[in-house]
């Protein structure tokens, strides 16, 4: 080896070792001697635009820019004596996955590109220690609704100092506009107050107009009897908890309650689980970006032994290392074939946590398809009630840096494979609503990580949140997406987004806190509680907010992204061509086919995108899912399979999970166009669901639509 390759190789280490220490942990004067806890090794791309860093100790730390990443890996390789070749960018707005033949290189071009490859290696033999290796890193390359998250280094002076200003600012100014949204959910709330007062007093009730009153109060007779009952024979027994078989249900199936008395008002899925006869199991699933987050296993406890604590514990960083084996779950090992769950995963929406489908006692999504059959999971995001990362602890900025991207490419990679690794399937149904829509809809496009689509034997998507609704330009909302980035943190940090919410949560009582979630969330979001049962409307509120980051919410509502663009995978202006697409095509019919082989080139999905499932709220002010229907129906979209849709004119965002009728309107058809989609090799090991139509189990389960789901938009 020459002096000069000995002396590049120094250089390189020398800076390999800078480089490292500014996406450590900790800073070398922190870092304990003979200790690798937390020492950055090389950048792990887990898809062109989403690398996290590897440690020594086998952790990971959050997603880094780009350019940071392929500096770090191509200083260890020069360090090491090796080339190093990092992806190659691609041209803006053609997919890194699907380049079509115009961006395929002519032959001329391909010979080019050998020649400079072969002139590159023996360059490397040469270089000297003027060398600029910022120059072989890519440029940045994000699609405009991604921009890069900021870099955080370790801890430093000037970082604490950074924090602590922005933490300072923040608490202030943050606190002082939920204020402001507290106190104009209370001031719009006087009219319709002052109104029910005005009935009251003329002898006339404010209720009775309600869709489902009867069934209202029918439902509060109901649990008043078996409150009644509970507690009577929790005082004849002396149990503080009470032998399920002695206890009398007035249930029509044959779950007996194992909790029960008057209602805790308590964020615990486990709680309302055991009040209609189930039970819940915690599991902790650690993230390719070293996030621990909770997931949830919905069961049977007449049939099934939860598993251990140290079962249940979060396992590698690594996905889908051991799909469809079964060997290592407990789940897998207690049913045998002919009598198997086959799994569900559920995923929550925006400021929501999994508990969202469980607050309906039996009218729950989750415990409805539990009991039909399923195998429930519950998957919760990131940080959710309690933020936890195998490195880095609260009050780290890098903890927060992460927006629905890490959520749809991280959070439900981990989700989904630990669920397929417990239960040994190797596919699942996936049920999102709102926001788990739109990580869904981000995950699965060819730029991100497409293969996901394999794993997935149906999608349902209820709620879709992928184009915006006209609630997007309400006032509140206008004032996030007209200050900049910089004012936006100096407002709400760079840490979670208004950790107050979550402390008067843990302050509040669940019914005082229940009723002041309901006005600020309706105020906010132009929700009403008109088809929910209002007996159980402080419950349905327990289970948010949560945490989120910042970054997230600005993702959301800042000047970038989602409220500018008002779509998830298209930009303003891809968005206002489709709506010039559309009105000609109302107009001319002809060259239809033509026009549809055009659009398909800028498709988001590929050929590995799972059967898709849609219901759309008709009276939803937040997304427009009709819009989202006109793409698949107008070619936009070729490899997308709609098996199922429908548009319930009257439903709002959430009252396709929490309507007294949600079962009948939605939940019945989820669970059927669940089975009719189950791979074949699964229906043959798993038990059949009850209430499904098996007559004819090879039929399209989207040729059969009723009449209220042919009501899509023209």
């Amino acid at each position: 080896m020459s002096e000069t390759q000995l002396r590049t190789r120094a250089h390189a280490g020398v800076e390999y070792a800078l480089q490292s220490e500014k996406l450590s942990l900790e800073s070398s004067s922190q870092t304990v001697d003979g200790e690798d806890h937390g020492v950055a090794v090389e950048a792990k791309f887990i898809t062109p635009l989403d690398p996290v860093i590897e440690t020594a100790d086998g952790n990971r730390l959050p997603s880094v820019p780009v350019p940071e990443a392929h500096k770090i890996n191509l200083l260890k390789h020069k360090a090491e004596g090796r080339s190093y070749r990092p992806t190659p960018v691609r041209p803006r707005g053609l997919s890194r996955f699907n380049l079509g033949e115009d961006a395929k290189p002519t032959q001329a071009e391909q010979e080019v590109q050998a020649d400079a490859a072969q002139e590159e290696e023996k360059q490397a033999d040469r270089e000297s220690t003027d060398t600029h290796l910022d120059e072989a890193i890519p440029p940045s390359h994000t699609h405009p609704l991604f921009p890069p998250l900021p870099l955080y280094g370790p801890p430093s002076f000037t970082r604490q100092l950074q924090c602590a200003i922005f933490r300072t600012t923040s608490f202030f100014l943050s606190n002082a506009f939920l204020a402001v949204i507290v106190l104009g959910a209370v001031f719009t709330s006087i009219p319709t107050l002052l109104h029910r007062c005005w009935l009251w007093l003329t002898f006339r009730n404010p209720d009775s107009q309600r869709p489902f009153y009867d069934e209202e109060l029918k439902r509060a007779e109901i649990r008043k009897q078996q409150d009644a009952q509970w507690l009577t024979r929790q005082r004849k027994s002396g149990q503080t908890q009470p032998d399920k078989a002695r206890l009398p249900s007035l249930s029509n199936d044959t779950y007996e309650p194992l909790e029960g008395g008057p209602d805790k008002l308590i964020c615990d899925i486990r709680y309302y689980a055991r009040r209609v006869g189930l039970d819940a199991e915690e599991f902790k699933v650690q993230t390719e970006d070293g996030f621990i987050i909770t997931l949830w296993h919905v069961y049977n406890p007449t049939e099934y032994t939860p598993a251990t604590e140290s079962v249940r514990k979060p396992t590698s960083p690594e996905v889908f290392t051991g799909e469809g084996d079964g060997l290592h779950g407990h789940v897998q090992q207690q049913y045998h074939d002919g009598n198997r769950r086959y799994p569900v995963l559920l995923i929550h929406g925006l400021l929501q946590s999994a508990g969202a489908y469980c607050t309906n006692d039996d009218g729950s999504l989750a415990f409805f398809l539990c009991k039909s059959g399923y195998d429930v999971w519950l998957g919760n995001n990131r940080c959710g009630f309690n933020p936890e990362h195998s490195l880095l602890q609260y009050n780290d900025p890098r903890m927060w840096a992460w927006n629905i991207r890490q959520m749809g490419v991280m959070d439900l990679p981990a989700l989904m494979s630990r669920v397929l690794e417990e239960t040994g399937f190797e596919k699942l149904g996936l049920v999102c609503h709102s926001q788990g829509t739109t990580q869904t809809f981000v995950a699965l496009a060819k730029e991100q990580r497409p293969d996901l689509g394999d794993k997935i034997s149906v999608f349902c998507a209820l709620a879709p949140a992928v184009y915006a609704g006209p609630l997007i330009g309400k006032m509140y909302f206008k004032f996030m997406r007209v200050i900049s980035p910089g004012m936006f943190r100096v407002f709400f940090g760079i840490h979670s987004f208004i950790p107050f919410m979550l402390t008067m949560h843990r302050i509040l009582p669940g019914k005082l806190y229940g009723a002041m979630g309901y006005l600020v969330f309706s105020f906010l979001f132009n929700w009403t509680d008109t088809r929910w049962d209002r007996g159980l409307r402080d419950r349905l509120f327990q289970f948010s907010p949560v945490y989120v980051s910042a970054e997230s919410m600005r993702w959301w509502l800042g000047r970038e992204c989602f409220a500018k663009h008002k779509c998830v995978l298209a930009t303003q202006e891809e968005g206002h061509q489709e709506e010039i697409e559309d009105e000609s095509e109302e107009e001319q019919q002809e060259d239809c086919m033509a026009q549809r082989s055009d659009r398909a080139k800028t498709a988001w999905y590929d050929e590995h995108v799972p059967p898709m499932a849609l219901w759309v709220a008709g009276s939803d002010d937040l997304v427009d899912g009709r819009r989202l229907l006109r793409r698949f129906e107008r070619g936009r979209e070729p490899h997308v399979n709609v098996v199922h849709s429908k548009v319930i004119e009257e439903y709002e965002h959430l009252d396709v999970i929490w309507a007294l009728d949600a079962v009948e309107q939605v939940g019945k058809e989820v669970r059927d166009v669940l089975w009719k989609t189950m791979p074949e090799e699964a229906k043959k090991i798993c038990r059949t669901i009850s209430g499904v139509d098996n007559s004819d189990p090879d039929a399209d389960p989207g040729s059969p639509k009723s009449e209220a789901q042919e009501e899509k938009s023209p």
